[in-house]
């Protein structure tokens, strides 16, 4: 979601005159576009900041700014902790950059955090003349959940669908400047609900996989408690919808899970995960999970490497647990030491790995479709792209097959990565 707003400042920044700068201390401008969710993150922003204060010495009319959840969170706060900063532009306010930056010009610094902006569907549609093979596309924004260590809600606000006709009409746009794989995207798009006619996620899905030229639609996040049998039957069923889900489950313990007021038990997330993989056999999961919650114990801890192990994820993040401002969490007792949750970190992430080079172990042999991206990071003569269920696939190739959809026959399996050749349509039948 950061990245989306980052590319719709850039189009602003452009539309003002600027281009990229090849260096900070080449730019006019130096936007912080920041994340909140995590306290390391947070801390990075003001550490970047400092950094930048003998720039600024160096260079006094460049004009800094930050942006997203920090900004609003912070507010003018920001102004007064940081004097080398010009303006703070809040998660609502980010189509106010041109104004930001006039008004920076001009010797005045200002934060700007109301969340009484403009409607998401009266939002002028703006899109990179160069967006990329793959783009995402905001369907909704904020959430209503409220999770007990979140700060989404208040960073982000409630929730705000924006219109189908406005989403679909910047995927033609997208499709049209060369995008063939969409990402929508939302805090919770099995909450979407599009405000002209009310129909809900499924339905959108199916509007966009329309889209002439879109070949890929994926999409992030959704709820376990939220998650519809009509979405699972568009995973099923739409050709163009991946075979990919992202389900946060964030802990197996169903004491945790209410404490952290996530609406649903571990049977039930359970019960969707079947639901789903009875649908979708080959499809590809990915969770969230946090560890050293407040009361966490270790049997707790050891039911959610339980659910790790059951489900066997193809895609997982895990993280500390840290407080978050305005959170209800933050002022829960039993607070877990940071050895203990490093140590539970670790464990994670080792059963993790070992899970996912299990899973992509398992795909040796099989046929993949890959959209592919371009050469691969590492390996000559060697190039990237992603199959249907999001795995990374290395295979040998030019780069004159960048943007196009093949057809790959693997042969090993890494624990991040799938690496094949290709095959005729015929060949990759026949296996």
């Amino acid at each position: 979601m950061n990245e989306y707003d980052s590319a719709r400042m850039a189009c602003l920044l452009e539309e003002m005159g600027y281009g990229p700068a090849a260096t900070q201390l080449d730019a006019d401008v130096i936007l912080l576009n920041t994340c909140s969710v995590r306290e390391l993150a947070e801390h990075k922003v003001y550490s970047a900041l400092g950094a930048l204060r003998k720039l600024k010495l160096r260079k006094p009319k460049t004009i800094i700014g930050v942006c997203g959840c920090v900004a609003q969170q912070e507010g003018k706060r920001m102004l007064r902790r940081v004097p080398h900063l010009n303006f703070v532009l809040g998660t609502a306010a980010l189509d106010r950059l041109p104004e930001m930056i006039m008004d920076a010009r001009q010797g005045l610094r200002r934060a700007e955090t109301a969340f009484k902006q403009p409607l998401l569907q009266d939002r002028r549609i703006i899109v990179p003349e160069k967006p990329g093979l793959q783009a995402h596309i905001t369907v909704m924004t904020g959430c209503d959940n409220f999770c007990s260590y979140c700060v989404v809600p208040y960073v982000r606000g409630r929730e705000k669908s924006r219109s189908a006709a406005e989403i679909v009409a910047e995927a033609e746009i997208l499709a049209g400047r060369g995008t063939r794989e969409i990402m929508l995207l939302g805090q919770n798009v099995d909450s979407y609900r599009d405000p002209d006619q009310g129909f809900g996620f499924a339905r959108l899905l199916e509007k966009v996989a329309a889209v002439d030229s879109v070949w890929r639609v994926r999409f992030m996040t959704s709820h376990p408690k939220d998650m519809s049998p009509e979405l699972v039957e568009a995973v099923a069923g739409v050709p163009e919808v991946m075979e990919q889900v992202h389900l946060p489950v964030q802990s197996g313990n169903d004491e945790i899970l209410s404490a952290m007021n996530r609406g649903y038990t571990r049977a039930a997330y359970l019960a969707k995960v079947e639901a789903l993989r009875k649908a979708v056999p080959e499809v590809s999961l990915g969770s969230d999970l946090i560890v050293g919650f407040p009361g966490e114990r270790e049997e707790a801890f050891r039911e959610t490497l339980g659910i790790v192990r059951e489900v066997g994820y193809d895609m997982l993040f895990c993280f500390m647990y840290s407080d978050r401002p305005l959170t209800k969490a933050r002022n829960m007792d039993g607070k877990i030491d940071d050895e203990t949750k490093a140590r539970r970190l670790q464990e994670l992430l080792d059963l993790y790995r070992e899970i996912a080079a299990s899973r992509n172990k398992a795909l040796v042999g099989s046929t993949q479709e890959v959209l592919v991206e371009g050469p691969a990071k590492k390996g000559a003569g060697m190039v990237s792209g992603r199959a249907r269920g999001g795995q990374a696939v290395n295979f040998p190739g030019g780069p004159e097959l960048a943007g196009s959809l093949v057809r790959v026959k693997i042969n090993k399996g890494r624990t991040n990565s799938l690496v094949g050749r290709q095959v005729s349509a015929a060949e990759g039948d026949e296996s």
